[in-house]
């Protein structure tokens, strides 16, 4: 059974159907932006680390979205880089231009994950936040060593 003051409510705030393909901008109240963020990084988000060969002690840290919507990864980067001051940068699948990816690198990776999991109460997916948890083991004793 559907619940149409529900699906108003969330085509009133910007979901759409096929949404996938057509979402741009959510209104979310600034207060719950990176609760959402969070959420979008649970669903469709992604981290991966290594040590960077080019230069002993480097360990780099990639923090990414992925959206068939290059409209609402346009806004996300938008909205993070008014609060947290962060650009990231935007590709296309290589072969067919079917998604996209807003990526950030190194720092402005860090300062994004501090900011999604700033609330220690909040909910997330435990796999992605412990494997983030790894890679800042990681970088915290670099730094200690540096």
């Amino acid at each position: 059974m559907k619940n149409k003051l529900f699906y108003d409510f969330l085509v009133s705030i910007g979901f759409t159907p096929a949404k996938s393909l057509t979402i741009k901008k959510i209104n979310v109240p600034d207060r719950y932006f990176f609760s959402f963020l969070r959420g979008c990084f649970d669903g469709d988000g992604y981290t991966y680390s290594y040590w960077d060969p080019r230069w002993k002690s480097s360990f780099m840290i990639y923090t990414g979205f992925v959206s068939a919507s290059k409209p609402f990864l346009i806004w996300i980067r938008k909205e993070a880089n008014a609060r947290l001051n962060i650009m990231g940068h935007i590709t296309t699948a290589k072969k067919i231009n079917t998604y996209y990816q807003l990526k950030y690198a190194k720092n402005e990776s860090l300062k994004l994950l501090k900011k999604i999991y700033s609330d220690k109460d909040s909910v997330y997916l435990k796999r992605k936040k412990l494997k983030i948890d790894r890679a800042l083991v990681i970088i915290n004793k670099l730094r200690q060593l540096s």
